[in-house]
């Protein structure tokens, strides 16, 4: 064992002590010189005296040598910092403090080389703001505003946001104000990453609405849901949980409360560069009976014009197949706005 050491440690000195730079010896047998910049998911960004910056697999590179130290992680959570050499076929070495402490390891157990620094994890989102306002042949006065805030973290997320708008029309034959619109809605949601994908959840959700007669609709779900794509382009999950459910009308004395399943799903996609749009939907069907059930979904578009200044369009669509009596159960109401990312 102390002659392999004194093998290992050989190769590193005079290797190392001869070295011009970085080397990747590849399985093919190709060698590549230059810097090693990084290796993260399994992928080495290595920039090459001839080639420049070029990406090698992980499993393409039979052993590699650096002529500096460098940070290298490995699957038993062993971290190293130090030059490197390569000592035979799937293979690399390292020299200890002490003369005698040198140590080889597999290439395939590398789980990353001089990874990013991770940012610390911050409050991101935007405010918007809308306001129409008519003269003339009719009087409406409307004002509507949406506010959204999100921190990711890597294991786990929390979002929350609000909407409001309030209508205002003035009977041209009376002279008589009538409120068209007013309601408002918040709903708040922590995702806990058991894995990768897999998450459960806790959320809730509190609106109310004036010319709908809802004094106030209360929701607290519990869940689990599955990520399936989470990129800075494209974003996608599937939820599946129980949820209580309450309601309050303000022409009924009753109120209604019940336990429901709680499905549903959330979707965005950048269609170019500057354009991204969203899309969620969640349906609470009471579980004693079906055909009782709530619906809301939510679908926009943003145009980003600045960094932080941007256009934005939102239809809000809800069905609650137990409305206040003389009211309809469907209810879209739409926003556009100009906003503020912060």
């Amino acid at each position: 064992m102390r002659l392999q050491k004194l093998i290992v440690l050989l190769t590193v000195v005079l290797l190392v002590g001869s070295s011009y730079g970085d080397e990747l010896v590849l399985k093919n047998g190709d060698r590549l010189t230059g810097k090693i910049v990084n290796l993260v998911d399994g992928k080495m960004l290595f920039k090459s005296d001839v080639a420049g910056e070029v990406t090698v697999q992980l499993a393409n590179i039979q052993t590699l040598s650096s002529d500096e130290p460098i940070t290298v992680n490995l699957k038993d959570k062993t971290g190293l910092n130090q030059k490197v050499v390569g000592v035979g076929a799937g293979r690399f070495g390292v020299a200890g403090s002490d003369s005698l402490d040198a140590q080889e390891f597999a290439v395939a157990d590398i789980v990353s080389i001089n990874p990013p620094i991770k940012p610390v994890p911050k409050w991101t989102g935007d405010v918007s703001l809308g306001i129409t306002s008519t003269h003339g042949n009719t009087k409406t006065e409307m004002i509507s505003a949406n506010a959204n805030a999100t921190k990711r973290t890597e294991k786990d997320r929390t979002t929350a946001s609000a909407d409001y708008a309030k209508g205002e029309q003035e009977d041209p034959d009376t002279g008589e104000t009538v409120t068209i619109e007013d309601w408002w809605r918040a709903k708040a949601k922590y995702d806990y990453f058991f894995s990768k994908k897999g998450y459960g959840y806790l959320d809730g959700r509190y609106e109310k609405d004036a010319v709908a007669e809802l004094d106030r609709r209360t929701i607290v779900g519990v869940g689990a849901g599955y990520q399936w794509v989470e990129s800075d382009d494209m974003n996608f999950s599937t939820e599946f949980g129980l949820a209580s459910l309450y309601e309050k009308f303000k022409n009924q004395t009753d109120s209604n409360s019940e336990i429901s399943f709680q499905l549903g799903y959330n979707f965005d996609k950048k269609l170019r560069e500057n354009i991204k749009f969203t899309h969620d939907l969640t349906y609470y069907p009471a579980i004693n009976k079906f055909s009782d059930y709530y619906l809301t979904t939510t679908a926009g578009i943003r145009a980003d014009f600045t960094e932080k200044i941007f256009l934005t369009f939102k239809a809000i669509f809800n069905y609650d197949a137990t409305p206040a009596i003389g009211r309809g159960g469907t209810d879209t109401k739409y926003f556009l706005g100009l906003g503020y990312r912060f």
